[in-house]
């Protein structure tokens, strides 16, 4: 079955970085486009960046543009969201998706926190 792991979330200053990972597996990763979603507390979930299959073309929200980076690496089925010159409106609950087969699946979450 599908499965989307997130780990690298933690605790960072403003200004700071971190860098997220999205291990896939149960499917055929390099076929399918991986996105990175986000919800504040209070808030409704959105979009953070998408990347296609092969790792070319890459969208990002506004508020996100370079400032954050995605990236992915078919060979070890994982898919990262680096995040640089963090603000505090940027502490989230941080998700992984992919569409396989027209449904829609959901890592577990990372929390990212930025705070002075």
């Amino acid at each position: 079955q599908v499965q989307l792991v997130e780990s690298g979330g933690g605790l960072v200053q403003p200004g700071g970085s971190l860098r997220l990972s999205c291990a896939a597996s149960g499917f055929p990763f390099s076929n399918y486009a991986m996105s990175w979603y986000r919800q504040a507390p209070g808030k409704e979930r959105e979009f953070v960046a998408r990347i296609s299959s092969t790792g070319g073309p890459t969208n990002y929200a506004d508020s996100m543009k370079g400032r954050f980076s995605i990236s992915r690496d078919n060979a070890k089925n994982t898919v990262y969201l680096q995040m640089n010159s963090l603000k505090t409106e940027d502490t989230a609950v941080y998700y992984c998706k992919t569409q396989v087969r027209g449904i829609d699946y959901w890592g577990q979450e990372t929390q990212g926190t930025v705070s002075s």
